[in-house]
């Protein structure tokens, strides 16, 4: 009950901006005769072409003289999508789910455009939970960031395939939404028994002494053949300015050959933008593990992504699987 009045209300909030979604998309600076583009993102590892594009401003050089490019950070999937709906952002950088639902709530006006990072969480037990398979999950409390975001929809297809069910669904696992710092401090009360979290929390929390693996990247969800994050991009920008995505998608996918051929140099910059963000950086180990339990991979992987949509909709945070042809826009014209 209490899970449909918030749908319902946050259907009611998102509808009221949707109303300003056609009309405010990029403006121009009538005076200096530039295209402002809006670049929204998060300050995690997993974001990682944009905190490098915004560290060596590669777009501002891109676009010198003819856009003026603001970056806008979000700490949650719902905050940036209210943006996106208010004609506030042109382009975002955001989990796969959340993009999904902003797809199905716009009506086909937000488009996922490119991927961005793959895998990038794990699944933690606590040492002394008595967890060994993934069978012990039974009857066990499992925490994750957010309900109804990546990790939390990977999670339900684990339990899925192994036969449990949430008490939500009349099954015994109680699944239960923190703040990946939160988390840490769970894990560590005996408050929660694993938790599902994304890097660099995985090997934050593994580091802390008191949880183990259970399931590695590769393992928590299709070999980590998944999105951990997509980039999206309001239809109005894209039909007003083909020609600005392409430059810009050709920019995140030379950073991310950048980022793949100069691994540590990239987690310096990462670490940096997210220190200047946060006002703390990352622990050098770390970062440097958590980067290899993720790729930096501009590919799509849309199967991956119907298949959260998929999910979505059977625990009803969506209200409808779209069509493959509504999600995504490849080609720019």
């Amino acid at each position: 009950m209490k899970r449909a009045v918030k749908k319902m209300v946050t259907g009611i909030l998102l509808a009221g901006v949707l109303a300003s979604f056609t009309a405010c998309g990029s403006k121009e600076d009538e005076a200096a005769g530039k295209t402002d583009v809006r670049v929204a993102y998060f300050p995690n590892i997993t974001h990682t072409q944009a905190l490098v594009m915004k560290n060596q401003k590669t777009l501002e050089e891109k676009w010198d003289g003819r856009c003026n490019v603001t970056w806008t950070s979000f700490n949650a999937g719902p905050a940036e999508m209210e943006a996106i709906f208010a004609g506030e952002i042109d382009l975002g950088y955001i989990g796969p789910v959340p993009a999904l639902s902003a797809n199905v709530k716009s009506q086909g006006d937000v488009k996922i455009i490119s991927n961005t990072t793959n895998a990038g969480a794990v699944l933690l037990k606590r040492k002394d939970a008595g967890i060994e398979t993934l069978s012990d999950l039974a009857g066990k409390k499992i925490a994750v960031p957010q309900m109804g975001n990546t990790q939390h929809l990977c999670l339900l297809s684990i339990l899925s395939d192994e036969g449990l069910k949430t008490v939500d669904a009349g099954g015994d696992v109680t699944v239960n939404a923190s703040s990946n710092a939160d988390i840490l401090n769970l894990m560590d009360n005996g408050s929660v028994d694993a938790a599902l979290v994304p890097e660099p929390w995985g090997t934050t929390i593994e580091n802390n002494g008191n949880a183990q693996i259970l399931l590695d990247d590769k393992e928590v969800f299709l070999d980590g053949n998944y999105p951990t994050a997509v980039v999206v991009a309001s239809s109005d920008f894209i039909e007003e300015h083909p020609e600005l995505v392409k430059e810009f998608l050709q920019v995140h996918e030379d950073t991310a050959l950048y980022i793949n051929e100069n691994m540590d140099e990239a987690q310096s910059i990462v670490n940096a933008e997210i220190k200047d963000a946060t006002g703390k950086a990352i622990d050098e180990e770390i970062i440097r593990n958590a980067f290899t339990r993720m790729t930096v991979d501009t590919d799509l992987n849309k199967e991956a992504i119907m298949k959260f949509a998929e999910i979505s909709k059977a625990e009803g945070f969506i209200s409808s699987v779209p069509e493959e042809s509504d999600v995504f826009t490849t080609e720019f014209n």
